[in-house]
């Protein structure tokens, strides 16, 4: 058996992804459940939230509605594959070409793809929140020079439900503005 069973009770392959899968509502779901750090922060702290704390922190950069929804969107991934910790992750060569394999689909199907210049901002940021949520939980700092965080990230347990609504709710926002601004530009 090569698939999964979603939480929308969709048959998934993660090592074919099929775009007409993909359903926001798993990824919601499945992402507010996960914990960050593989579960040794001190309170659950879910993928979801640092998503929306990525989507956040990319807003008040004054980064593209684009650069925020690759953001909101880059660990969606792990919905289907779980979250897996960087140095295990960077020892497991066939994980990041599924990994990238579901990245590239979910982009693809819902910003149309993305620029190098957009997954490098989104990379940045992600890290920038990786930082601050170790220093915040575990008193650690990952690297000698402190990140510059332009937002207020909230690093507290929120209940599963109501993060799972904020992230479709921020999804379907950005969702709009992208196809609005697609549009414009005649990409659509």
């Amino acid at each position: 058996m090569t698939t999964i069973t979603t939480y929308t009770k969709k048959p998934f392959d993660p090592l074919a992804p099929k775009a007409e899968l993909l359903d926001i509502r798993d990824i919601a779901h499945a992402l507010s459940m996960l914990c960050r750090a593989n579960g040794h922060f001190p309170l659950f702290y879910s993928v979801a939230q640092h998503s929306l704390n990525c989507m956040k922190e990319a807003k008040a950069r004054g980064m593209s509605e684009r650069v925020q929804f690759a953001c909101l969107l880059h660990d969606a991934s792990e919905a289907y594959i779980s979250d897996v910790t960087r140095p295990v992750k960077s020892a497991l060569p066939e994980y990041k070409n599924i990994e990238k394999g579901l990245e590239t689909v979910i982009y693809e199907k819902w910003l149309g793809g993305i620029t190098a210049e957009e997954y490098a901002a989104m990379r940045e940021i992600d890290d920038v929140l990786l930082y601050h949520e170790f220093l915040r939980f575990m008193g650690e700092k990952l690297w000698e020079n402190e990140p510059k965080l332009y937002s207020k990230p909230h690093f507290f347990f929120e209940l599963f439900g109501g993060v799972e609504k904020e992230f479709t709710a921020a999804f379907s926002c950005l969702q709009t503005a992208c196809e609005a601004e697609a549009r414009e530009n005649g990409a659509i």
